[in-house]
């Protein structure tokens, strides 16, 4: 539904939908560009880095940075910049009339010329007792980002897909001991990480804990997670056989959890914008999928980080690609621009033309 002017509450040219690594990143160099960008938050402001407590991975920061200051880091550059960051959450975008119409889910409409998707993708989890508390703090979504913090402890992995394949055979670096913790009796992932796993499992790196379920975190945000209460049937899915007497119950001490359950795309908001998606909801650029080029289907509508990169996932990774959005966006509004004054020049001498 096309904006009526009277709803417009600003025009911008360029809105950037997600304020992590990506939106802000894109942010900084869409303002130092002069365009005016206007990010909006999104529903999980600073995206999935502010849920970990430590950033060693990030160039430049020899000595590490939390993920929260990192954040609020890039937001203070971004705003120097001329960048303006607004807590919303844009609940669609309508590309069928130029300028774009971008409603947020709190009512206000506003309208943008060009439009960077960096609304990131977050980590599914198990919604059990002790995750809030302890995410960051012994509880992780990314291996690569946290599995250093916990060199020689037993660590879990939760999952049986390619994610929890991989991740497993990535902190066998530093855990004393890697426990995958799968649901079922067979995984989901390909043959490829089955066999690596089955070699970490013969080489003693990896044990496999089959028909089993996390139900309960237990530790501190001053100590960590300290150790997890499990279930097992041996039909799986023990979750949904706790009355039956063949399930057990038991605590089981660990340093460390990893989720590896897979990532749901924030990409709702472009249903219906003829911007493709990919079968799991994740944006899909021109120039190739999982982190490939920015622009879309749709010329205006550019991506950026978790919502497009379904392989590195990385903070690093993010911010080059909210480079190359603005950068991509850059080009696009100064097109814009030089065909509309094409336009006009055009007018105004077909106007004279008339007169003669």
């Amino acid at each position: 539904m096309t904006a009526d002017a009277d709803d417009v509450v600003e025009h911008r040219p360029l809105i950037v939908a997600g304020s992590g690594i990506a939106g802000l990143s894109a942010a900084i160099y869409a303002g130092r560009s002069n365009n005016e960008p206007l990010v909006f938050e999104g529903d999980e402001p600073g995206g999935q880095l502010t849920l970990t407590t430590e950033v060693d991975n990030y160039p430049g920061f020899p000595e590490g940075i939390s993920g929260p200051e990192l954040v609020q880091n890039m937001k203070e550059q971004a705003q120097r910049f001329g960048a303006e960051i607004e807590n919303g959450i844009i609940e669609s975008v309508d590309s069928d009339e130029r300028p774009f119409t971008v409603r947020l889910k709190n009512g206000d409409v506003y309208t943008a010329d060009a439009i960077i998707a960096a609304s990131g993708a977050s980590a599914r989890t198990l919604g059990i007792p002790g995750e809030d508390d302890l995410m960051g703090y012994g509880l992780s979504t990314c291996a690569t980002c946290d599995g250093a913090f916990f060199r020689d402890e037993k660590i879990i992995v939760v999952g049986g897909g390619d994610a929890a394949m991989e991740e497993a055979n990535f902190l066998t670096k530093f855990a004393s001991t890697v426990y995958i913790v799968h649901r079922r009796e067979e995984f989901r992932a390909e043959d490829y990480w089955i066999d690596r796993v089955m070699e970490k499992v013969e080489e003693g790196e990896i044990e496999i804990m089959r028909n089993t379920e996390v139900t309960e975190l237990h530790g501190s945000r001053e100590e960590g997670v300290d150790h997890v209460t499990l279930v097992e049937h041996p039909e799986g899915h023990p979750t949904e056989k706790l009355d039956d007497p063949d399930t057990e119950e038991f605590d089981f001490d660990v340093g460390a959890v990893f989720y590896a359950i897979g990532h749901t795309p924030n990409t709702g908001y472009l249903e219906g914008t003829g911007v493709e998606l990919d079968d799991d909801g994740y944006l899909k650029a021109k120039g190739g999928e999982g982190g490939g080029q920015t622009a879309t289907d749709v010329p205006g509508i550019f991506g950026a980080g978790d919502v497009v990169d379904y392989h590195y996932q990385q903070a690093a990774t993010a911010g080059g690609m909210g480079v190359k959005a603005a950068l991509d966006a850059d080009d696009y509004l100064e097109e814009l621009e030089r065909g509309e004054a094409a336009a006009e020049a055009g007018e105004v001498a077909a106007v004279e033309s008339d007169d003669d």
